[in-house]
């Protein structure tokens, strides 16, 4: 009898332990789903927020374009304006008085790029450097050393190290 009371205790126990074990597996599968929901809104706010980002970065990337635009634009009005009053008809005009304030133009012009922070290279006697220059041709001329800048075309211009345009030269030989 002792036997069988131990046998139905044990039988008991398997029992309750089998209750015990189906009622702790769901708690556990929707904690774990829980968990999951929680881990995929994560996820999503975490896109949203990223989507977000790159759509404000975009606009403010566009904004900034457009300000550096009107910026230069703004520093080059007023040699645009001159230049107006250049060709503007008025009065009896001298040459020199033209040709004066065409070359004071021209300097405003040179003034308002360096305010922007470009310079201007390529001048005669320079040494040549095909990473700044671009030789059209080549020229015979004693009184310059070899491979140097014997006449300049066109002038190159550069931001900071960024090469704008190359000078277009004539090398001597």
């Amino acid at each position: 009898m002792a036997k069988e009371k131990k046998a139905k205790a044990t039988t008991e126990a398997e029992e309750n332990e089998a209750k015990v074990d189906e009622v702790k597996e769901p708690a556990a599968e929707e904690k774990l789903q829980a968990e999951l929901n929680e881990a995929k809104d994560q996820l999503l706010r975490v896109a949203a927020e990223y989507d977000n980002f790159r759509k404000r970065s975009q606009r403010e990337k566009e904004s900034l374009y457009s300000e550096c635009k009107s910026s230069v634009v703004n520093d080059l009005l007023p040699v645009i304006d001159n230049f107006e009053r250049c060709v503007a008809p008025g009065e009896d005009t001298s040459y020199e008085d033209y040709k004066k304030g065409v070359e004071l133009t021209y300097k405003q012009f040179g003034e308002a790029l360096k305010k922007l922070g470009i310079d201007a290279f390529g001048e005669v006697g320079d040494a040549f450097d095909p990473n700044l220059h671009n030789a059209v041709m080549h020229t015979e001329d004693e009184n310059l050393p070899e491979n140097s800048i014997s006449n300049v075309l066109m002038k190159g211009y550069k931001l900071g190290d960024k090469i704008i345009r190359a000078a277009m030269v004539a090398v001597a030989n």
